[in-house]
């Protein structure tokens, strides 16, 4: 029993720094090749998990050959466009303008009601609105509307916005966030003194507190912590 356990994390850890190596992707962003790696991965670590009679180098080497082998082909991918269309294929246009490429759709076996519902998902009910949309490799959909049908940029207003800077979080459930303060080039003296006006002593009392997007300083007291 001790022997599985041990076996089990080692392979634990193992797969996890196997996946990390493959990079930060989810699921649905995996390219075939990335996916075809992590199901074979997953199947070796599981050989090995399942029972002591099968040796542990029979599962460590098949994953780190294959960790290898993908990290290898994704540098190739990044400089070689014609090993990327290879291995991940080119995107596939499923509108032009406004009108359904049959072809395309027949080919890619895609459903009439899966590709119109892709779109409503995103806010697009009528397919005539559309400039462009594309199944990316990883079979995600792209949409470019119409420019009479794109929402309202901020590019768009006559007259910009006022600047936003970034909020940030500065107590969570009673903990000073030292490193957002220094970054905001405050320190717990002026967060002290914000505490002080809303009439509260400790950053104990608060659940969180910080400054939004406008400058702002906000903050919620944890409940039983009374005005």
């Amino acid at each position: 029993m001790s022997l599985l356990l041990i076996r089990t994390v080692v392979l634990y850890f193992l797969t996890l720094f196997a996946l990390k190596a493959m990079g930060k992707r989810q699921l649905g962003q995996l390219q075939p090749f990335d996916f075809v790696v992590l199901l074979i991965i997953s199947e070796s670590a599981s050989l090995a998990m399942q029972s002591n009679t099968v040796p542990l180098v029979d599962s460590v080497l098949p994953i780190a050959v294959l960790a290898v082998m993908q990290v290898l082909f994704s540098l190739i991918n990044l400089k070689s466009e014609k090993m990327r269309d290879f291995f991940c294929g080119k995107p596939t246009t499923l509108i032009l303008d406004g009108k359904l490429q049959e072809k395309e759709l027949r080919r890619l076996r895609v459903d009439l009601n899966d590709i119109l519902e892709q779109c409503r998902i995103q806010g697009y009910f009528d397919i005539t609105e559309l400039a462009l949309v594309l199944m990316e490799t990883n079979g995600q959909i792209s949409i470019l509307p119409k420019t009479a049908h794109r929402p309202l940029a901020v590019g768009d207003m006559p007259e910009p916005p006022p600047r936003e800077t970034v909020p940030y979080a500065l107590i969570l459930d009673g903990h000073v966030n030292r490193r957002a303060l220094r970054r905001l080039g405050y320190d717990e003296n002026w967060l002290r003194k914000q505490l002080a006006r809303a009439h509260i002593g400790h950053a104990r009392q608060v659940f969180i507190a910080g400054v939004d997007s406008g400058g702002r300083f906000y903050y919620q007291r944890k409940q039983g912590e009374g005005e």
